[in-house]
């Protein structure tokens, strides 16, 4: 049976955006983040998350520091009650040649080979265009650009509804 799924940027998207973050120290969740994804749980959606992480390819932090922040926000999320099914990352910078780096879609690739789920009823939210090209080279068309990492936002946003952030999610998806 396929699954729904909600796809996840990282930064801009669960935490507040702060370039090449990567120390536990100045990690900071986006406010509202934790009762919409218990949300989004209680809607029975399974939650991923894909996210560019130039910082390694530029070799201004390394893969290990990315794990360690990435295995203390798990943690955290799951003192909340909310478990992220799998983390997907491209560690490449912008000029290297790679097919994970948004608006690439190996992430979400590597995540179908492992879960079942149903695109079409399956959403991502991300707060750049490359998220949301991403989803659409994906064959997910349910799409959410969110101004919490950037607040300049495209006019042209390819994203099938913008908003603020995360904790505006609740309005638009529903059962």
């Amino acid at each position: 049976m396929l699954e729904k799924a909600v796809f996840l940027d990282r930064d801009g998207v669960i935490n507040i955006e702060k370039n090449y973050l990567h120390k536990i120290k100045d990690f900071e969740f986006i406010p509202g983040l934790f009762s919409s994804l218990q949300y989004l749980l209680s809607l029975d959606y399974k939650l991923f998350i894909i996210t560019n992480q130039s910082g390694i390819g530029r070799e201004y932090y390394k893969q290990k520091d990315f794990d360690i922040l990435t295995s203390w926000m798990l943690e955290e999320l799951e003192k909340h009650n909310i478990k992220i099914s799998q983390v997907e990352l491209c560690p490449h910078s912008p000029n290297q040649e790679c097919k994970c780096r948004k608006p690439k879609t190996l992430m979400i690739d590597n995540i179908l080979k492992k879960h079942s789920i149903d695109l079409s009823n399956s959403w991502l939210i991300g707060d750049k265009s490359s998220d949301i090209k991403c989803a659409l080279n994906a064959g997910i068309l349910n799409t959410i650009q969110v101004k919490s990492g950037h607040d300049f936002i495209e006019k042209d946003s390819l994203a099938q509804y913008v908003c603020n952030s995360i904790a505006d999610i609740k309005s638009i998806i529903k059962i």
